[in-house]
């Protein structure tokens, strides 16, 4: 990616579709959990969400997160852990029937 090419959330969540969570086998867009996403000139901010309350891969989740979103901005990212509770509803249309919920 050269430096003028406009960087945008749709982009971002398409970079974010490697990050997959290890327990599920299935990545954090499908899932839904990338719940807020600020772009500013100098800096990005995430919130994300995990699908258990005390899921064993936060950690690495998070930050496998945040570099691949630094990767894709060519700027500085932080997360958020969010507070939200994860459902299936959260999915992305059609992600679901891989998984056999719906």
């Amino acid at each position: 990616m050269t430096e003028q090419t406009q960087v945008t959330e749709e982009g971002l969540r398409e970079a974010l579709r490697e990050v997959v969570d290890p327990e599920i086998g299935m990545n954090i867009i499908e899932l839904g959990l990338i719940r807020n996403i600020e772009i500013h000139e100098d800096r990005a901010h995430m919130t994300m969400i995990m699908t258990t309350p005390f899921c064993p891969y936060a950690p690495q989740l998070l930050e496998q997160t945040r570099r691949s979103a630094q990767n894709y901005l060519r700027r500085p990212a932080t997360i958020e852990m969010g507070l939200e509770m994860w459902d299936p509803s959260m999915m992305e249309e059609g992600a679901a029937d891989d998984w056999g919920l719906f």
